[in-house]
């Protein structure tokens, strides 16, 4: 590089001005950029600075050229943004509408009708009760009668109702079944009245001393004589569940009945009377799984009678009862095996057929006490198998069977021991009725005396479900 050269660089040429700061730098860039990318200049002829700045000139206008077709591709691609205008105040949302009470109705009509091949007491003429057969020979008349009833008919209404403290529960239910006054009727009868709600419920309702899910799936109305079976009124507390398992306590209405056996003639028992100063205490665990359910149950009870004649005998008294009931469903695929075993004493008015719960037990060697009030042993077994065959056809079969061990004063005739047996095909056209024929039997033995009787029935059954829903969300 020249003198003249050098002289150019550091002060520019006559015909413009000197270059600035920023320019001198820019032509240094792209110098530099020319020497990277390889561009070969002959040491004779490096550009003069005029021909720098044409470069720098031609680069400028390619680079505005570029930024104004960015500038109108901007212009096409970019949309315009909508303007959004909010109302001055945003409606109400409405809350959502709490859940009402729901009401489910629901019932069946059911004929039974058949053929008796022996007797019974007729007041329990559409029944199988081993209690109820002969205690001595025709005690009842003839043997062979035909019957018809309609008398396990029922309607209920249940409640449902939410509440801050869980599920208000109610059930009221009846049936046409008469017992007691009206035994042999066809009569409401009262069987829940039933109100639950978190752990506590009140009214009248299955024991839970009972387990309902025994039953078998039969038309005879009573059922097996040697299950625990008793609605009663009752205070319940629950303080666990889970599902269809749980923990439950109750105080039950208290009451027993008592049999002066051989000594019911004796003007000296006839002031004896029933003292109940306590309530029966009942409770059972329930642990259910996809197999099935066992319960364990157990009762505790207080039973005294006083002697109300001031004859110079005390006949009062009092025992303890108690019981145990072991019971429970095993699923074997589409058919389910029922069972249970009771084992207690004074009990017998919790049973499904059973006698007295006090029996009398001599005691001449005391002329105060010469009879004193015993509360009876007994067994109680339930065992039935349900067979699904299909949707449309069903069977069950199965045995139950309760003894007494009846004290000494007991009448020869007395009931000791009862058995019960049958088997059915049952035929579901729909889900909502059924028609079903069953084989029924069931066997009476005495205390003493060596009697037995037995009655054979043929049955024929027709059912029609009914139920509706009203209210709830």
């Amino acid at each position: 590089m020249n003198a003249s050269t050098l002289y150019s660089l550091e002060h520019g040429s006559a015909c413009r001005p000197p270059l600035s700061r920023h320019r001198l730098l820019t032509a240094a860039v792209v110098v530099g950029l020319a020497a990277w990318t390889g561009v070969a200049v002959a040491a004779e002829g490096t550009p003069s600075l005029d021909e720098m700045w044409q470069m720098i000139q031609a680069q400028q206008a390619e680079i505005e050229k570029l930024k104004q077709q960015n500038a109108d591709l901007r212009e096409q691609v970019e949309l315009p943004v909508a303007e959004v205008v909010l109302p001055e105040e945003l409606p109400p949302v409405a809350a959502p509408e709490p859940p009402g009470t729901r009401i489910d109705l629901s019932g069946f009509a059911m004929l039974d009708m058949g053929y008796q091949f022996n007797q019974n007491d007729p007041d329990w003429y559409d029944v199988l009760r081993p209690t109820k057969l002969p205690s001595f020979e025709n005690e009842f008349g003839d043997d062979g009668e035909f019957y018809a009833s309609v008398r396990q008919s029922r309607l209920g209404v249940r409640s449902f109702t939410p509440t801050s403290m869980g599920e208000l529960k109610t059930i009221f239910e009846f049936e046409l079944f008469g017992t007691g006054g009206d035994a042999g009727q066809t009569t409401f009868r009262l069987r829940h009245a039933w109100g639950e709600l978190g752990q506590f419920g009140a009214g009248q309702t299955w024991s839970p001393f009972m387990d309902i899910d025994v039953f078998p799936n039969s038309v005879e109305y009573w059922g097996p004589n040697g299950m625990v079976f008793f609605r009663n009124i009752q205070a319940r507390w629950t303080p666990w569940s889970d599902g269809d398992s749980r923990f439950a306590l109750a105080l039950e209405r208290p009451g027993a009945s008592g049999d002066a056996g051989r000594f019911v003639d004796r003007v000296e028992l006839s002031g004896i009377q029933g003292d109940f100063e306590l309530p029966d205490l009942s409770g059972h665990f329930r642990w259910a799984q996809d197999w099935g359910h066992f319960q364990v149950a157990g009762i505790l009870r207080d039973i005294q009678w006083v002697d109300q004649l001031d004859d110079g005998i005390e006949l009062g008294g009092s025992d303890t009862g108690w019981g145990v009931n072991l019971s429970g469903n095993l699923k074997l695929g589409p058919h389910v095996l029922r069972g249970s075993v009771v084992y207690g004493e004074g009990i017998q008015n919790y049973m499904n057929d059973a006698t007295v719960d006090i029996g009398v037990k001599t005691n001449f060697t005391d002329p105060v006490r010469p009879l004193v009030g015993e509360a009876i042993p007994m067994l109680g077994i339930v065992a039935f198998l349900d067979l699904n065959w299909s949707d449309t056809w069903t069977s069950t079969v199965g045995y139950s069977m309760l003894d007494n061990d009846l004290p000494n004063g007991q009448s020869p005739s007395t009931f000791e021991k009862g058995q019960y047996a049958l088997t059915n095909l049952m035929y579901h056209p729909v889900p909502s009725a059924f028609y079903a024929v069953e084989l029924q039997w069931g066997d009476r033995t005495n205390f003493t005396d060596g009697f037995t009787s037995d009655d054979t029935r043929l049955q024929f059954t027709a059912k029609y479900n009914f139920s509706q829903s009203i209210g709830g969300n």
